[in-house]
Formats: C-alpha cells, structure tokens, sequence
C-alpha cells in the first residue's frame, strides 16, 4: 500500500542479510538492504538491483506516484506458478537521490521474508525499537462493564519504544470463563504470532479484546502464555489508579 508520507524521514545501510521469497524461489537475497523510514515508525527494505533476480520482474508499463519518493516504475514478480503482480517497484528518477538504483517489494505480496535465517512478520525490525519485558509487583486491574476480567498482582510489563506500556498477566489471574477463542491471529517482528480471545459478559460479546503469545520469539519469551488485553477497550487499574484510554 502506497505511503501517504510527503517526506523519507532516514535512509540508512542494513547489516543483515536479507531475503523475500515467492514460490519457494529467492527473489532478494542480499547483503547490503537499505533500510528506508517511509513513516517514523519503521523501516522499509530497499535492495540493491544487482541483488535481485531481475530475470523474474516484469516490467508492467505502469508507474505509481509517491509525494516523499516521486514515480515508480511497477514490475510484476513471476516464480514457476506464483505471479505478484506490480509487487516491486524502482524509482529511478527518484528526487531521493539514494533510491535510484534500488528495488522497493511489496512486503505482503511475498511469501515469507528473513534476516539472516529468521523468518520476519508483518514489516522489517528497525534498529531503534527496543523492548524490555520487566517484572512487577504494582497491581493490574482490568475491568469492563464493571466486571473484574483479571486481576494480578505480579504483571510483566513490556516497553516498547514509541507505544504505550502493556500489561502481561498470568493465565491464573484472568477470568477465562469470560473468554472465549477468536480466529484472529496477528504477528510482531518483534514477539511472534499472537492469538486473540474474544469476551462474552452480561451476555454481550465484545471481540478481539485480549492476545497473547503462545510461543514468542527468543527476545520475547518472558510473556510466553499470558494474556495482554487492548487498553482502548477495557478499563485499566493500575495500583487502584484508573489509566487513560489510548485513542487508536
């Protein structure tokens, strides 16, 4: 999906090797990624053409306009049966300088994607986010409608940088008669897939209101099996203390 940012707000070189895939065949796999803020949240790849199979893009004699990178030119990704279609994207006339010689995938339109031999979710990892899961001993109280869903008072509390602080709770602290499965599955570079639970209280059902992480990634594994609910949907305590809603 095309960037409504007017502006690439850091382009930098990547250390780590890179790859996409589509059909079980390599499409990218490099050495030098540039990572490019196309939002001040996190990083796009960039590659090197040279470090592409160009032998598998179709040039599809359409461009797209981007305010922050000017016109690309799309390319259509062919593997065997597998066809992406204007999946890749060179700003050649770029006003971005440094973008001129470098291929720009449509993340979703590949099928998986790695650093190193990791497989990587939902965008690339940007080097400033840093998580930190700490133990606690202040009390969490989540609340809806005036019913208590879970009550602890020994929380891990996960930061992560640029978010709102979460509130990890332990299974035997949550009310999980009033939970119930959700076929929602999301995923983190940073933590790994989250399956979602859904409420049901004073028969009214309230969906996607809670996630945790069965099995994290290795940097996350201190909120293995507990349950983080959405704090723009249930009332947090915190200490007796009543958080603010976030606004989404």
């Amino acid at each position: 999906m095309a960037t409504t940012s007017t502006r690439v707000t850091r382009i930098e070189p990547g250390a780590k090797r890179v790859r996409a895939f589509l059909g079980g065949q390599a499409v990218v796999d490099t050495l030098r990624p540039v990572l490019v803020w196309e939002n001040p949240h996190y990083p796009a790849y960039y590659v090197p053409v040279a470090d592409v199979r160009t032998e598998l893009l179709t040039d599809t004699g359409r461009t797209r306009h981007w305010p922050s990178r000017g016109d690309a030119k799309l390319f259509t990704v062919t593997t065997g049966d597998r066809t992406a279609v204007d999946a890749a994207w060179r700003f050649e006339d770029s006003p971005v300088e440094e973008l001129r010689g470098l291929v720009r995938f449509d993340w979703d339109a590949m099928d998986a994607w790695f650093e190193e031999d990791e497989e990587v979710y939902t965008h690339p990892r940007s080097p400033y986010t840093r998580i930190d899961i700490l133990p606690s001993s202040r009390t969490v109280r989540i609340e809806l409608g005036g019913v208590v869903l879970a009550e602890s008072g020994s929380p891990r509390l996960l930061f992560e940088t640029g978010l709102p602080v979460r509130y990890y709770l332990p299974k035997t602290d949550v009310r999980l008669d009033l939970l119930e499965p959700s076929p929602l599955v999301t995923h983190c570079p940073y933590k790994g897939r989250a399956e979602h639970v859904s409420a049901r209280v004073g028969g009214q059902a309230y969906p996607e209101i809670a996630w945790s992480y069965r099995t994290p990634l290795p940097e996350s594994q201190k909120i293995a099996g507990l349950v983080a609910f959405y704090d723009d949907k249930v009332d947090v305590y915190v200490d007796g203390v009543r958080q603010e809603r976030p606004r989404r």
